[in-house]
């Protein structure tokens, strides 16, 4: 069973910077691939970026490209986004999540969610 349960969002101006957090409480992290997706007021949840299960292979969507950062440790049963030069149109709830192809962009194809933390970006 996997328990995601994220940390870390706020409010920061944009150019700044946050770190999100996504703890697994169960014992088979290390058996998915891990994805961040967000969803803003009135829109669909899409895709940020993804893992594979061993941490070195990722993809990202285009708009986050070059500014955030996907990483995991499977020691700690974790896995993190690392958010820079932050725009207000990244202003949404973020979402890790659990699958088990870490190429797939599509929100039905991951199996456990974690509750979402809000990010805010001001401009």
């Amino acid at each position: 069973q996997v328990q995601l349960v994220e940390s870390g969002g706020g409010s920061v101006q944009a150019g700044g910077s946050l770190r999100l957090s996504c703890a697994d409480s169960g014992r088979t992290f290390s058996r998915y691939a891990m994805a961040w997706f967000r969803q803003a007021p009135g829109k669909e949840r899409e895709f940020v970026t993804s893992i594979n299960w061993s941490g070195d292979r990722t993809v990202y969507a285009d708009s986050v490209k070059g500014r955030f950062t996907i990483s995991r440790d499977n020691g700690k049963n974790t896995v993190a986004l690392q958010m820079n030069s932050l725009k207000p149109e990244d202003t949404a709830v973020y979402y890790c999540a659990a699958g088990l192809n870490y190429r797939e962009p599509t929100p039905r194809f991951y199996h456990y969610w974690g509750q979402g933390t809000q990010v805010t970006v001001s401009s």
